[in-house]
């Protein structure tokens, strides 16, 4: 693991981000991996022209992982002043379980707490998605009971296959 590299996005590493996250949630790849959403959501899991905004925020920073030059992971982070927002969490199918994720949270906390100085980070999670919340949770995350609606109707996020779906918050202090 000594080998990965940080480092973040430029407008230049769109397409990649884009297919690494696809590739990640959506389709059969992403059935190599156990982040799949494909049994629950159909289209496209990031829009580029909504990473390419992202990735020129002053407040927001898209961290990625790569091995010898090679994508292999990546996630968002934006400033929220006291708090981090951490979402498009992505690691490549086939390295899954393998530490990249938990090495790639590690950073963006890192960054959040020391480069940012918030006080703590938080995400949305679809919570039908035990086995990945239970990950954060033994990473120190919480459950915290606020529930947000998922987009229906804004493709942009995918195209819901069940009538079911929200996000629910989760929060780690970072002090």
């Amino acid at each position: 693991m000594s080998d990965l590299t940080f480092r973040t996005a430029t407008l230049a590493d769109v397409d990649a981000i884009v297919a690494l996250v696809e590739s990640a949630y959506r389709g059969d790849s992403s059935r190599q991996g156990w982040t799949t959403e494909a049994d629950f959501l159909e289209g496209q899991r990031i829009d580029p022209q909504l990473l390419a905004e992202l990735i020129g925020r002053p407040d927001a920073r898209v961290i990625l992982v790569e091995r010898n030059a090679e994508l292999l992971a990546c996630c968002e982070l934006q400033n929220q002043r006291r708090n981090a927002y951490f979402g498009m969490f992505s690691v490549r199918p086939n390295g899954q379980g393998a530490g990249i994720g938990n090495r790639l949270l590690v950073e963006a906390e890192r960054v959040a707490a020391e480069e940012w100085k918030c006080n703590e980070m938080c995400m949305t999670v679809i919570d039908i998605r035990d086995e990945l919340i239970a990950w954060y949770l033994r990473r120190g995350y919480r459950r915290t009971g606020e529930h947000k609606p998922f987009p229906y109707g804004d493709a942009r996020f995918g195209i819901p296959l069940r009538d079911d779906l929200r996000f629910e918050v989760l929060r780690k202090s970072l002090i």
